[in-house]
């Protein structure tokens, strides 16, 4: 047996011929290989980051690893941009759709109207990327202002998100309640249920809106009006949403599914 290029090989000869037969015994492990970390230095497009890694920003974002965020960082706006008007970000909502209905196709549904699923709107069903993409939001830079977006919900046009849609229209299907359940007050319910129905969302139990004079936090607010529903007899058989404020805290339902949302952090 002799070593080459630390691989130990066995040289045998049969009847005095010349074929070899080479036996790959061992790799040699006296020189230890270097583990190549990844650490990548770009962005969606190869745009550089090189004060701060992008990707493992949004990562603890969607993770709720980073609590409390006012604005994305600076450094990062080309890349939250250019992942939310790419097709990942697409692709993303897409697989968390699909999960989400091979979990819900397997359930054994009562048949007695109160087996619901309950939906976030903004960035879970419709997609407010026409107005973060404006150039005094920059995706989430500029720190909200809640008069500038409640007049963008006002117009009503904000598109469904694909995914989320054609998740809505197979538990529709398949004989689940919706429950529309949203941070915007209650003053814009004819805008959101305008425009809900303008994109494909056509039906649903209840739109729940907050309160005009409502001040608990995201959790609280949500928490409580899942409690009403756990106590009025309905079963949140599923609950999604982009924000771990609707996914967190009481009666969160019997399986969550987060969308990504990397533009703003409510808690």
């Amino acid at each position: 047996m002799v070593p080459l290029h630390n691989v130990y090989i066995t040289l045998t000869t049969q009847n005095m011929g010349f074929s070899l037969f080479i036996l790959i015994v061992t790799i040699a492990t006296s020189v230890a290989s270097p583990i190549h970390l990844l650490m990548p230095h770009s962005g969606s497009a190869g745009l550089k980051h090189p004060d701060l890694n992008c990707l493992s920003w949004r990562l603890a974002v969607e993770t709720d690893n980073l609590k409390g965020w006012s604005h994305i960082p600076e450094s990062c706006v080309d890349y939250v941009g250019h992942y939310m008007l790419g097709k990942q970000y697409r692709e993303d909502c897409d697989l968390v759709a699909a999960e989400a209905y091979e979990y819900a196709k397997g359930l054994n549904l009562t048949g007695d109207g109160k087996d619901v699923w309950v939906f976030d709107i903004d960035e879970t069903t419709l997609s407010n990327i026409p107005y973060y993409a404006r150039d005094d939001v920059a995706f989430g830079f500029i720190p909200y202002n809640s008069t500038k977006f409640n007049q963008w919900v006002a117009e009503a046009t904000a598109p469904a998100i694909p995914g989320s849609l054609k998740l809505y229209e197979q538990l529709i299907e398949l004989g689940f309640k919706v429950v529309f359940l949203t941070g915007s007050r209650e003053y814009l319910t004819e805008p959101r249920s305008r425009n809900l129905k303008a994109v494909g969302y056509t039906q649903w139990e209840k739109l729940i809106l907050k309160g005009d004079n409502y001040r608990g936090n995201a959790v609280e607010y949500k928490s409580g009006k899942r409690k009403e529903l756990e106590e009025a007899g309905y079963r949140i058989r599923g609950n999604m949403g982009d924000q771990w404020s609707d996914l967190i805290g009481t009666n969160t339902g019997d399986r969550t599914f987060k969308v990504p949302d990397p533009m703003y952090y409510i808690g």
